[in-house]
Formats: structure tokens, C-alpha cells, sequence
């Protein structure tokens, strides 16, 4: 059983919806820790609705932040719980797409998905595993999940741009070339990478700057 996500959203410049970018944010944080950025970015995506959910569970000890899944090594959670949870995170976001762009009428080619650490993980383990190929995913400070199995559940494939500090202190700059290598292989043609320069576990400008440009081209209609 699906849960249902709480979503706070930013409309269009325009006032018309063209294309649709998801915010996924990251662990222990929630959907406005990522909105602000719609700020920058919807100046120059003016048909863009910009969309951010809180993810399904709260964090114990973090009024107001939210986890995709448990983390063992942060929270003492076993990995069966967190598999369990990556799972029903995968059910929760898929049931949350599905119903928007019901909602407001556009194609999964109109929508992209924008994570940031574990809202990064669950983009690049849900967008693959769609029945259609989304207009691509932007995914800062992450790592590819189960990327052994990849090859076998992948059943689209999109544009992806992977962005990485490369002083990242919580998940390793190595994760970057280690998804884009398993994407590779999974039959994923599109494959960019950005490594910020003098960035830890953060979204600098000059990575936001290559979002913006690739968001530009894939949501251009």
C-alpha cells in the first residue's frame, strides 16, 4: 500500500505548465530544504512547475526531517529494514508521479526528477524502473543503489547528469564515476558528470549552474 507524500509546490513564471521538475531531498531534511532553488531555476525554466514532496517517514531526533529509507549506519536500523524501506520509498514516489502527471496533464518526457544525497539515490533507482522514460534526472551527492541489479530491473532509460563534490565528507566523490560506470553498462547512452571543485556534501553554483543547463535542454519543447 502506497503512502501518500505531502508536497509543497512553486508554479510557473509563465503561468503555464510545460514541464515538471521533482525535488527529492535528502536525508533527515524535507521538500522546502530543496524548493528554494526553484527561485533560481524557474527564472529561466518560466514554464516549469517545480514540485517537492516530504518523503514518507520522519527521522527520529530531527524535528521536521523526513528519510526515504533508514540508513543502518546512521540509525542502528537493520539492512532488512532499510531494503524494506528503499522498496516502499520506490512504490511511494512511483504512486506520487503517477497521480501528478494525471493531474496536470503532461507526459513523463515533461518531467524530471532533481535529487540531492538520498533523494538522489531513490532518482536514480526509480527513473530506470519506470515503464517510460522521463525527460532525465539531475542527481547531486548520491551513489547509485544495487547497481549489480541494474542491468537486470532497468526498463528505460533517460539522460542522467551525476554531480559531486569532490570533498564530499558524507558520501564519497568515488560513488560518481562508480554509477556512471554501472549506467554505462546498463545501456544508458546519456550519462554526464560534474565534479565541484572545494565542495563537500552540498550543491554549489557552478553545479547548479550545469543543472540548469542540462534541465534547459531536456524539458525544451
Amino acid at each position: 500500500m502506497t503512502r501518500v507524500l505531502n508536497a509543497e509546490r512553486r508554479a510557473p513564471v509563465s503561468g503555464d505548465i510545460r514541464s515538471i521538475v521533482v525535488f527529492l531531498h535528502g536525508y533527515g531534511a524535507n521538500g522546502a530544504d530543496l524548493l528554494g532553488l526553484a527561485d533560481v531555476l524557474g527564472e529561466h525554466l518560466p514554464d516549469t512547475l517545480f514540485v517537492a514532496p516530504d518523503a514518507p517517514e520522519s527521522v527520529p531526533g530531527a524535528p521536521g526531517g523526513y528519510q526515504w529509507f533508514p540508513i543502518p549506519w546512521m540509525d542502528g536500523s537493520s539492512e532488512e529494514a532499510a531494503e524494506a524501506g528503499r522498496q516502499q520509498a520506490l512504490e511511494d514516489i512511483n504512486a506520487f508521479l503517477d497521480a501528478l502527471m494525471v493531474d496536470e496533464d503532461v507526459m513523463p518526457e515533461q518531467v524530471a526528477l532533481f535529487g540531492f544525497s538520498q533523494g538522489s539515490m531513490m532518482s536514480l533507482h526509480v527513473a530506470p524502473r519506470r515503464e517510460d522514460p522521463m525527460a532525465g534526472v539531475v542527481a547531486f551527492s548520491g551513489r547509485l543503489l544495487e547497481p549489480e541489479a541494474l542491468i537486470d530491473e532497468v526498463v528505460s532509460r533517460m539522460p542522467i547528469l551525476l554531480v559531486h563534490g569532490d570533498v564530499d565528507e558524507v558520501v564519497p566523490p568515488q560513488s560518481l564515476p562508480a554509477a556512471a560506470e554501472a549506467l554505462q553498462a546498463a545501456g544508458f547512452k546519456e550519462v554526464f558528470a560534474h565534479i565541484q571543485q572545494g565542495t563537500g556534501h552540498g550543491i554549489a553554483p557552478d553545479g547548479l549552474s550545469v543543472a540548469l543547463a542540462f534541465l534547459r535542454d531536456k524539458l525544451s519543447f
